[in-house]
């Protein structure tokens, strides 16, 4: 680091133990966002968390008070069944990126309300492309998007919605700064909404349809969620950071072991992590299919308050801080009180390595190198990237800014590109005036806008095209197929920022910080130290324009305008009501085989700019999934003209035919991405069912909100029995009703016929969702 960084972190320490808060007081004067509204929710706390803890017979996890006290009843009346009981809740406020914001407002527009029943916010920053530079990227985005930002804009203000501008911040950093609050529930129509666990909340990820529920100021219904423990002894030490704790997470639960629980973390070593660390193990809790994950409230989330301008937040929060942790025999005892409970010792944790193409294939940085000479990765690192909704703290970039600081004072040559993101407008100003830019830049870095960008495909990577077989490392959280930059051959590999600065200085995937050296210019050979850096900046958080736009009072007036011949905006049409009969006749579209998340179903990149277009976007629809009977992409046989066409030309001719069509999954069908898109665009082109092995949770649910039969095999192995020429009839729905199986009809083509059960997971509420179309001709209904 340079000498005013040193001057600044002693400076800095001399603050914290001399006059705790100086740097808040004098630097940060800024209001907490909505301070009355977290006020009533701990007003509330007490009377519910005795009463629940009263019917529920036993003490209370952190996860259970936070639930109990937002039950739509008010006071808890009853014990809920974790894993078996659908319950309906009153979240404290919305978070939409621009991307899903645009699909769950359109949605909002025909709820018939005047305004959002609770605070809720915009954030544009999903449709950025990194290419340039910062500035130059920026330009371009406003001007490319104008549409769809001025539409976004005008929305929030008709409706009472914050709106962050482009440039502003990526969502979850931005919700961490600003808006999270220990103790609080929140929704997001993002997957990584559960970024917000850092801070102490629970924050889950929904779709639009979701989103729509709350801000109409309905009940938010979720089943409710078994728990996982996760025991954190030791501390972390040397290059071991809070993003290896949940690598190794993920390595250990895999992508679909937190489906349907929430993830709640404890012990000496999650009091001596950072609150932004906490953040990015909460972030990453959406690759292994947790609902969220949270940390109980301490005095590192305390720090975070205050540093972000929060005081009445903190202040708040200390008076009820016996609320915003688990009771004290749960975590002396945690395996009475948790369905599963995972150890680990961060005394003993190494730096990890995920991927490639999936982010629970979890390999410690020692045996990388056996790795990938066994499977033939490319050793060779063309691209290393930083920064993303999971990893553009502070501390985050600090750290990594300290190891790109010994290439140049050791006279290193970087063999790789270097590609930084901030998360926020106020981070990329912190760090400019500390220097930090200044020294990612003496290696070569390029810095990107505040926005997601290569994270989720907005990314003009040059020569992408080509599909050359070639390895890069970040620090994101996703590493599917084609995520980053559009090549399937491209091999993505996750890790700590400090771990990503450190390899691509070396450009090697199988260098080991921790014991290989590195020659400089030269020839002497030099070792890299361990990574240092601050969990707050010395001088404070600064920014001169944060990028936020504020409501109107009152937006009556204001005018929402959709061109008719617009190519980025469409106004929905509803989804035609359940005709009172079985489904009989369908084709198969595809049957999908292995791993299909919700990238595979609608892709990013792109096609951001037509989520706020459903006939638009639906020409992606499915086209990244494998078709099991030729193993080919975006190739399947049209039935009608016995033809190979892409899945959306043949769902297209189904529908338009009168003919229904059917997609068959595999386990975790539609793993990743909150996008409702992947659900609302088999409706629009004819998909009448989903039948798959599994689901992820939050697709399960985006396909019930659209009016869709997602329904799974009660025997698994009865997917075999799918063959391409099939016509498939859906029998039972006239007694659709929740707990009974619905029975699936194949006729063959040579004429024979075979019969199986399947099962759903609907509820009274969702099948009436199913008969009325959507849940939001339900809502309509309701407000009419």
């Amino acid at each position: 680091m340079n000498a005013s960084l040193i001057l600044k972190q002693n400076v800095h320490d001399l603050f914290y133990i001399f006059v705790p808060h100086f740097q808040n007081l004098i630097l940060n004067l800024s209001m907490a966002f909505d301070i009355e509204m977290i006020q009533n929710v701990y007003a509330r706390m007490h009377k519910r968390i005795s009463q629940a803890r009263k019917l529920v017979g036993k003490p209370l996890t952190l996860t259970e008070k936070i639930l109990y006290t937002h039950l739509d009843s008010g006071d808890p009346l009853q014990a809920f069944a974790r894993g078996v009981d659908y319950v309906d809740f009153n979240p404290d406020r919305v978070a939409m990126q621009d991307a899903t914001a645009q699909m769950a407002l359109l949605q909002f527009m025909q709820a018939g309300k005047t305004k959002v029943a609770v605070p809720s916010t915009v954030h544009a920053d999903h449709l950025i492309q990194a290419k340039v530079g910062a500035g130059t990227d920026l330009t371009l985005a406003n001007e490319t998007n104008r549409e769809v930002y001025h539409f976004l804009s005008s929305v929030s203000d008709k409706y009472g919605i914050g709106f962050w501008k482009p440039g502003a911040g990526i969502i979850h950093q931005v919700v961490l700064e600003n808006y999270a609050f220990p103790g609080g529930m929140m929704i997001g129509t993002d997957s990584h909404t559960v970024n917000a666990g850092g801070l102490g909340m629970v924050a889950i990820g929904v779709g639009g349809a979701d989103a729509v529920d709350v801000m109409a100021g309905m009940p938010w219904e979720l089943k409710f969620p078994k728990l996982i423990g996760i025991k954190l002894t030791g501390k972390l030490n040397g290059w071991a950071s809070a993003k290896d704790i949940v690598l190794k997470v993920a390595g250990i639960l895999t992508v679909k072991g937190g489906t349907g629980a929430i993830v709640e973390y404890f012990g000496e070593g999650a009091l001596s992590l950072s609150a932004t660390g906490k953040g990015t193990i909460c972030n990453m809790g959406a690759e292994i299919g947790a609902t969220t994950s949270t940390f109980a409230y301490d005095e590192s989330i305390e720090r975070y308050l205050r540093a972000t301008g929060r005081n009445e937040v903190a202040d708040a929060a200390n008076e009820v801080k016996d609320h915003l942790t688990a009771d004290p025999e749960v975590y002396e005892n945690p395996e009475k009180y948790f369905d599963q409970l995972v150890e680990i010792n961060l005394d003993e944790l190494e730096p990890y390595l995920n991927g490639p193409f999936t982010p629970d294939r979890a390999t410690p940085i020692s045996k990388m190198r056996e790795e990938a000479v066994k499977n033939n990765w490319p050793l060779k690192i063309e691209v290393g990237l930083i920064g993303s909704c999971t990893n553009s703290s502070y501390e985050d970039i600090s750290r990594a800014a300290s190891i790109a600081n010994q290439a140049v004072e050791k006279k290193l040559q970087v063999k790789s590109e270097f590609k930084i993101t901030p998360g926020s407008e106020q981070v990329r100003f912190t760090i400019e005036r500390d220097g930090l830019i200044d020294i990612f830049q003496k290696i070569g870095g390029n810095v990107f806008a505040n926005a997601c960008g290569p994270c989720i495909g907005m990314w003009a990577r040059k020569d992408a095209e080509l599909e050359k077989k070639n390895t890069i490392v970040h620090s994101f959280n996703r590493n599917f197929s084609k995520r980053a930059d559009g090549n399937p051959n491209t091999h993505a590999f996750v890790a700590s920022p400090e771990i990503v600065t450190a390899l691509a200085i070396a450009g090697d995937l199988g260098f080991n910080p921790l014991k290989d050296k590195l020659t400089d210019k030269n020839g002497v050979e030099v070792l890299l130290d361990p990574p240092k850096g601050w969990e707050l900046p010395p001088g404070g958080f600064d920014v001169k324009d944060n990028g936020f736009q504020a409501p109107s009072e009152d937006g009556s007036a204001i005018e929402v305008i959709v061109a008719p011949d617009s190519k980025r905006l469409q106004i929905l049409t509803p989804f035609k009501e359940w005709n009172g009969k079985d489904i009989a006749g369908m084709n198969v579209l595809i049957k999908a085989k292995g791993k299909c998340t919700t990238d595979h179903i609608s892709m990013a990149g792109p096609w951001l700019r037509f989520r706020g277009h459903l006939e638009n976007i639906s020409q992606n629809m499915l086209i990244g999934a494998i078709n099991f009977f030729n193993e080919k992409i975006n190739t399947v046989k049209n039935q009608i003209t016995g033809e190979y066409v892409p899945v959306p030309e043949a769902a297209k001719a189904y529908r338009d035919a009168g003919m229904g069509s059917i997609v068959i999954g595999d386990e975790n069908y539609g793993e990743g991405s909150s996008r409702e898109h992947a659900a609302m665009e088999p409706r629009f082109m004819g998909v009448k069912v989903v039948l798959v092995r599994s689901f992820a949770r939050i697709h399960e649910t985006n396909l019930k909100k659209q009016g869709m039969l997602g329904i799974t095999f009660a025997n698994p192995s009865d997917y075999e029995k799918i063959q391409e020429d099939d016509k498939v009839d859906l029998i039972g729905l006239p007694d659709f009703k929740p707990g009974e199986t619905l029975s699936i009809v194949l006729h063959h083509a040579d004429g024979s016929r075979e019969v199986f059960p399947v099962n759903h997971s609907y509820n009274q509420n969702q099948i009436e969702w199913f008969k009325a179309g959507s849940a939001l001709n339900v809502i309509k209904k309701q407000n009419k």
